[in-house]
């Protein structure tokens, strides 16, 4: 038998050993604890150890899955940093910005002809030694001799089809003019220019007064400066207003210089140009082949190193 002694010895300790233990169970990692231990219940009614639960220090502050899901995801995200306030699109005040300059063509003015300037283009083609070309023999001795030579067609300047072959021909100076204008407009508008008038015969004037009454006469102080072979008819139709705009200020100077007179007709849309005996070409350079010029023309630096300006 045991003492007395021994006996209350026995008692403590086994009162003090579930103590113990239970302090170091909680104490100690959860993969440490005894499996016991996990297996309490929390206060949802579900085991602590579960994959769905967190083990805590104590039972009842284990919580539920089903009833802290959306707090726990509240929790684990942190609110999102502004560096700077948000505005709304209203609220933002629009940057002043200065206006840009417009660039506007200046209109110029028809060149509308009149019977004084007739009355002049025949004074002067009288005071240059230029005869009214009679027929067709005629017109050819003048081919022959050089004294007319045929219009400068090009890439820049097309003759109208239907003009006869045997019209196709101008005064020397009048050509120089036709290649300075046809060059520049092209540089320009990268179009070419049409005539669709040259020389003319008596002959022809007359059958033309026949058919258009507001052809000029064949004979007289108004006649045509066309009879000279110093006149040309430029083709208006289908130029764009800024072409017709170029066209009369580019014209305009030459006129005012007394090298040409220009009469803008508006029934049959051409400008009829006289050129006079005064007239010189323009100092301009070579302009560059078609294909060179088709290809860089929108480039105004190649277009000046190409010698068109």
């Amino acid at each position: 038998m045991r003492s007395p002694v021994a006996l209350a010895v026995a008692a403590s300790l086994a009162v003090a050993l579930p103590v113990f233990a239970s302090a170091t169970n909680s104490a100690a990692p959860v993969h440490q604890q005894p499996l016991a231990a996990l297996r309490t219940a929390s206060t949802c009614g579900k085991i602590a150890g579960h994959a769905s639960h967190t083990v805590l220090a104590s039972p009842a502050s284990v919580p539920c899955r089903a009833t802290t899901r959306s707090s726990l995801r509240t929790q684990a995200r942190p609110a999102p940093l502004r560096t700077r306030p948000v505005t709304t699109r209203a609220a933002i005040a629009p940057i002043p910005r200065a206006a840009a300059p417009v660039a506007r063509l200046k209109p110029v003015p028809p060149l509308r002809g009149s019977l004084d300037s007739l009355i002049r283009q025949n004074q002067r083609d009288e005071a240059e030694g230029l005869t009214r070309i009679e027929d067709d023999a005629q017109l050819e001795q003048l081919e022959t001799a050089r004294d007319i030579v045929p219009l400068p067609a090009s890439y820049t300047l097309r003759v109208n089809p239907e003009l006869p072959v045997n019209r196709r021909y101008c005064r020397p100076w009048t050509r120089n003019f036709l290649a300075d204008l046809a060059r520049s407009h092209y540089a320009r508008f990268h179009r070419a220019l049409q005539v669709n008038s040259a020389v003319r015969t008596v002959e022809f004037q007359r059958s033309l007064i026949a058919v258009n009454g507001n052809a000029a006469p064949a004979d007289g102080d108004v006649a045509s400066p066309h009879l000279t072979g110093a006149a040309v008819d430029i083709g208006k139709k289908g130029m764009s207003f800024a072409e017709l705009s170029w066209m009369r200020a580019w014209l305009l100077p030459l006129q005012t210089a007394g090298k040409i007179d220009v009469e803008e007709e508006f029934y049959q849309s051409c400008f009829h140009i006289t050129v006079y005996r005064g007239y010189t070409p323009q100092p301009l350079s070579r302009p560059a082949p078609p294909r060179l010029t088709a290809h860089r023309r929108h480039s105004a630096a190649t277009l000046l190193a190409a010698g068109i300006h």
